[in-house]
């Protein structure tokens, strides 16, 4: 059994990640700091699977603890989530974004090449194509790279340049799987995305409108060039995303995978405005959001959505869940946040 260390193992995705690693067969190590996630996480993912998460809190950027989880540990493979990733705070305070993103990425492919790890997948973002033009859509792993809309995205355009160079360097073989937005809760409605002070994510924001937990939601902009004047985005399901990076990390194990770097777009390949997301909730919940009209807000992208043909291809992965399927699910574990007694308070 092949032991894989996820960082950032107790946040959205990652948690998600650690459960189908665990249902793939992997015995799972996690790293997290609790920036952007809690420790409830894991006993959740435990409690859906039956198994134990060996588990860590640290701090990436601390190169000592870092070092005694690759002693402490045989470690196969890695997937590496830990990342600040509020786009807006990335905005309000770049270097702190920076140190965070960009140094743990260094810190981790440091220790994998000293202790002899040659698989790394790395979480990635569509934010890296920056402000694509409407000729350059749908998005696919040639587009042009344009300037970052903001510290986030280019903290990841950062992480790619960096590990593409390692790899030139070493043994290390690694996957950068650029996923676009990702919503919705696990199938089972018993794990999903904990509240938190730092997300701007659109759709946790519609549930916790809908639960009254907040009075109104603001839409950021209505004159944009798109359809209907909102932004769009390529909405992808959390667990269509954790199985990717699992299909990526068995790929990578495979002894005919030579590629040293990869990237890969992981997209349903239709994209969904604001307004349109709204009302897909409203449809499969019943309940109504009252939003309001606010200015652009500085760093978001107008419209950008994939053509994920190459993630069929090299990994044989699809998007299985559709837009409906992602606010049924998001809804269900809105009201097991306030099960569990989250969200009680008004934002």
């Amino acid at each position: 059994m092949k032991n894989i260390l996820v960082t950032g193992g107790a946040g959205y995705i990652g948690s998600h990640t650690l459960l189908e690693l665990i249902k793939a067969g992997f015995r799972v190590i996690s790293v997290d700091n609790y920036y952007n996630s809690i420790d409830l996480s894991y006993q959740l993912v435990e409690e859906i699977t039956g198994a134990k998460i060996k588990k860590y809190q640290l701090d990436l950027a601390d190169k000592n603890d870092v070092e005694i989880v690759f002693q402490e540990n045989q470690i196969d493979g890695i997937i590496h989530f830990a990342a600040l990733k509020s786009v807006p705070d990335s905005v309000a305070n770049p270097i702190f974004c920076y140190q965070n993103n960009n140094n743990s990425t260094l810190i981790i492919a440091h220790y994998a090449n000293k202790y002899n790890v040659k698989n790394l997948v790395f979480s990635s973002s569509c934010s890296v194509y920056g402000n694509v033009s409407p000729e350059d859509l749908p998005v696919q792993e040639d587009t042009p790279i344009r300037k970052a809309e903001s510290p986030y995205a280019y903290s990841k355009q950062n992480g790619e340049v960096f590990l593409k160079s390692i790899c030139e360097v070493s043994n290390l073989k690694v996957f950068a799987l650029r996923y676009f937005n990702p919503v919705g809760a696990h199938p089972s409605g018993q794990l999903g995305e904990f509240p938190s002070k730092h997300s701007n994510n659109l759709v946790p924001i519609i549930t916790q409108t809908a639960a009254g937990i907040r009075d109104h939601m603001t839409v950021f902009g209505d004159n944009w060039n798109t359809r209907d004047g909102s932004c769009i985005r390529d909405y992808i399901h959390v667990t269509d995303i954790a199985l990717a990076h699992v299909l990526a990390l068995q790929k990578l194990f495979h002894p005919e995978w030579n590629n040293q770097f990869e990237i890969i777009n992981l997209g349903s390949g239709k994209g969904v405005s604001v307004f349109e997301a709204i009302k897909s909730f409203e449809e499969v919940s019943g309940v109504k959001v009252n939003y309001k009209m606010g200015d652009r807000r500085e760093g978001d992208v107008e419209a950008i959505y994939s053509l994920p043909q190459k993630a069929k291809r090299v990994l044989g992965w699809e998007a299985q869940y559709d837009v409906n399927d992602m606010m049924t699910s998001a809804w269900q574990w809105q009201l097991k946040l306030i099960e569990l007694g989250f969200n009680l308070t008004k934002i």
